[in-house]
């Protein structure tokens, strides 16, 4: 009975700020959609009762009238996006109320705030895994217009090359972007005085080069403020550089050097690329970055047996592969709850990664061949 009137009361709140929105007084529409905005923060329960109620649809329509005030089209454009950081759901009638034309259409706007609100509800709902991607790429003046707004400001950047590096799923879609002036436009933004910008520029290059010959020999010429854009990657990948930064860098370097872009022997993969993966395998990085440094180091060197014998004598990369089959350990199943779901999830990644590095290290030479037994049988025992 208490759930219920509890209910109730939220569903009466709700359809109070829904209201409000049909008002014939332009403030009060405006003091209501700013009100709505505080009350769905951090509220996924709110967000889902107002997607319900009708919201969308009038926010959109209020967000793309031109006799509505460009700070009303703007708070509308920050609801939307804050509606699009709940459940999958609240995205899936997002986009079911084609939300996605509405903003990219708003990105013609000349006002800077504006665009930003817009792109920022955009990034949202592209980084959401039941968005379809290919919605990006239906109106061909799309990729265009958003190169075009790269240079507005640094969170046009952001968000942009956010939106790009998720939605860059297929071979048709690195063609569209590099024959849109991907690269030029995006490689300035690496010594960007932004984090956010740099990485997100680097997880564009990543996507971009990946399985991408075209790309990747391109790349090699790039000059970023006088100086290659391996070169770039490489500080990318030091020490002193966030483990996202290093590890994203590494991939770049590896996917060139996978499209025959850069030599196996280069400096830059044997004496930078290649430690910095072995380095990211070691049991002190989280569980997902040691996944992801033993996925893409066995990507770099499955082909080659020179890379396969350098890695099996770097840092005992072999029995440091033994940790991996160590999850969830009894340590965390007694102190740490959280940290134990945390293991369980990761346990089957961490498995399967460690087993692909190892079929990667021994796929060639008989001598490594003849390490990596003795490594799983180490693991099969622990």
């Amino acid at each position: 009975m208490l759930y219920t009137c509890e209910m109730n009361e939220v569903t009466a709140t709700s359809r109070h700020y829904v209201d409000r929105l049909f008002d014939p007084d332009p403030q009060k529409v405006l003091q209501g959609v700013i009100d709505m905005k505080n009350a769905v923060i951090g509220n996924n329960k709110q967000k889902a009762n107002l997607i319900v109620l009708g919201a969308v649809p009038r926010l959109l329509y209020l967000l793309q009238q031109s006799s509505s005030s460009m700070e009303l089209r703007t708070e509308c454009a920050v609801v939307l996006g804050s509606l699009a950081m709940g459940t999958e759901n609240n995205i899936k009638s997002l986009v079911d109320c084609h939300i996605i034309p509405a903003l990219l259409q708003g990105l013609l706007s000349p006002d800077l705030v504006f665009i930003e609100a817009c792109l920022r509800c955009l990034r949202t709902v592209f980084i959401s895994p039941v968005t379809p991607v290919q919605l990006l790429y239906t109106d061909p003046t799309v990729i265009p217009h958003l190169m075009s707004l790269l240079s507005n400001s640094l969170r046009t950047q952001e968000y942009i090359t956010q939106i790009f590096s998720h939605c860059c799923k297929t071979p048709e879609h690195q063609t569209i972007l590099f024959n849109h002036g991907a690269i030029q436009n995006i490689a300035p933004l690496l010594i960007s005085p932004s984090y956010k910008v740099r990485m997100q520029a680097l997880k564009c290059f990543s996507v971009l080069a990946y399985e991408n010959t075209q790309v990747s020999m391109t790349l090699v010429n790039v000059l970023v403020d006088g100086e290659l854009l391996t070169q770039v990657f490489v500080k990318m990948m030091q020490r002193d550089q966030p483990i996202e930064m290093q590890l994203t860098a590494a991939k770049c370097l590896t996917y060139m050097c996978r499209a025959s872009a850069i030599r196996t022997d280069d400096s830059c993969i044997v004496l930078k690329t290649l430690p910095c993966l072995v380095r990211m395998c070691s049991k002190e990085h989280l569980l997902e970055e040691r996944v992801e440094g033993a996925e893409t180091l066995a990507y770099l060197m499955e082909p080659d047996v020179e890379l396969q014998r350098i890695a099996s004598t770097t840092d005992h990369l072999v029995a440091m592969l033994a940790d991996y089959f160590k999850y969830p350990s009894s340590v965390s199943a007694i102190t740490d709850i959280k940290r134990l779901d945390h293991d369980l999830k990761h346990a089957h990644e961490l498995r399967q990664a460690a087993f692909k590095l190892y079929a990667s290290l021994g796929s060639n030479d008989e001598e490594i061949r003849k390490k990596v037994p003795s490594g799983l049988r180490l693991c099969l025992l622990m």
